[in-house]
């Protein structure tokens, strides 16, 4: 991973399963989990110790990057790679979200 997030837009116009997106991490290397927020949950700034790679299964959020000055909006298939140290904060969409991580 480079020092900056990185938003890897879902490159096909239909979203992708839980289940490809699972099977995309598991072939990286990554023991994915899941998670989810209810609509306009917010998590307020902060890091990770660890380099993460999210993969949006439903819905959309929304992560701000303080110290960047600017947000990564993501929706269904889209994936965030977040190094390690990078302050964020995020907002999840009207209709929640559902994510897939994993841990580099």
């Amino acid at each position: 991973m480079t020092n900056a997030p990185l938003v890897t837009p879902w490159a096909d116009s239909v979203p992708p399963t839980r289940t490809t997106l699972w099977q995309l991490m598991v072939a990286e290397g990554l023991e994915p989990y899941a998670w989810s927020n209810g609509p306009f949950d917010i998590y307020s700034a902060h890091s990770h110790g660890y380099d993460k790679v999210i993969y949006v299964v439903q819905g959309s959020i929304t992560f701000g990057l303080p110290d960047l000055g600017k947000s990564l909006t993501l929706k269904a298939g889209d994936r965030l790679d977040l190094p390690a140290g990078v302050v964020h904060d995020a907002h999840v969409g009207s209709e929640g979200v559902v994510c897939l991580e994993g841990h580099k």
